[in-house]
């Protein structure tokens, strides 16, 4: 499976698979179907072929899941669930489609109809924790009273007790914009302190951490002057100690969204005016960026680009 590489000379780009070039090559075919208005069997077969090739990978499955899902649109998903129905693969890419259309705004996406669907890939593949991950989903974006969630964070942590994807679910849940408050969202990274610290949700801490930065400098006035403040706090400064040291030593990180949790580092760092460390941790990405968090204040290549461009002129 890939692994994030430090490729110096490379220039920013953002690509959705990030390292995943086997991912990234099914993407393309994939919107090169749909610009030609048709759809081809040789490109489901690569699609069945990048997912069945995850294995019980089931961080990169998700991966994969979630950028083949955002670029086959509404249509490519039904087609090949439609001619693959006993296919899990086909199931849970036409449920993860569901989700990203139930996000839009005027959506029409019956949610229970997807959490059907989940049930079904659960049903065709038992050990799988994906399906669970989209069912969250869709309760978070329905904002259901917490017994739901609960349930079905149960059947997540028997598979896979460090999935990101279902991290970041029950992060954003229990966070104060949505259904829960701080105090919930404590409770939860205290509850994640035993987790391998190269775990795929690794960045649990630095998510919650960036997203109160981000939550205090959108809202204006002396709450945004103190933001800075989180960077100098003795658990933000420990926590940035770890990951400025381990996280860029090429093959710690070999989670599929390991170039991510990069991104993520490395504007944090920027944040905490630690320039020497975030350059290091931009170099370890190889020029490639995430839309979020660098999307909060600028258009995110563009302010990717201007700090990468700094770190590269320091080796």
């Amino acid at each position: 499976m890939p692994v994030f590489r430090r490729r110096t000379g490379s220039h920013p780009r953002l690509l959705p698979e990030l390292d995943d070039t086997a991912l990234g090559q099914v993407r393309r075919r994939v919107e090169s179907c749909w610009d030609r208005g048709s759809l081809d069997t040789p490109v489901m077969a690569l699609m069945a072929d990048v997912l069945d090739d995850a294995g019980e990978d089931w961080d990169r499955k998700a991966h994969r899941l979630r950028v083949l899902a955002g670029s086959a649109g509404r249509a490519l998903p039904g087609i090949w669930r439609e001619r693959n129905p006993g296919n899990q693969s086909a199931v849970l890419l036409h449920a993860w489609s569901d989700l990203f259309q139930a996000g839009q705004e005027g959506s029409t996406i019956d949610l229970d109809a997807t959490r059907e669907s989940c049930r079904l890939a659960a049903e065709l593949l038992p050990a799988d924790p994906t399906p669970w991950t989209v069912y969250l989903a869709t309760l978070r974006l329905e904002r259901r009273p917490s017994t739901e969630p609960s349930a079905v964070w149960r059947e997540i942590k028997a598979r896979d007790p460090w999935n990101r994807d279902a991290h970041l679910q029950a992060l954003g849940y229990l966070s104060p914009d949505e259904c829960g408050s701080s105090g919930q969202v404590l409770d939860l990274l205290d509850s994640v302190r035993v987790m391998p610290p190269n775990a795929p949700a690794a960045g649990l801490e630095l998510t919650a951490l960036v997203r109160n930065h981000q939550r205090a400098m959108a809202s204006g006035g002396v709450t945004a002057l103190g933001a800075g403040e989180f960077w100098r706090r003795h658990d933000a400064v420990a926590m940035l100690d770890r990951a400025a040291h381990y996280w860029p030593s090429p093959g710690f990180l070999h989670h599929a969204e390991a170039l991510a949790d990069l991104n993520l580092l490395a504007y944090a760092l920027i944040k905490a005016s630690r320039p020497s460390d975030a350059a290091t941790v931009l170099r370890a990405t190889g020029g490639v960026a995430t839309p979020w968090p660098w999307n909060a204040e600028d258009e995110p290549l563009a302010g990717f680009s201007r700090h990468y461009a700094r770190a590269r002129e320091t080796v």
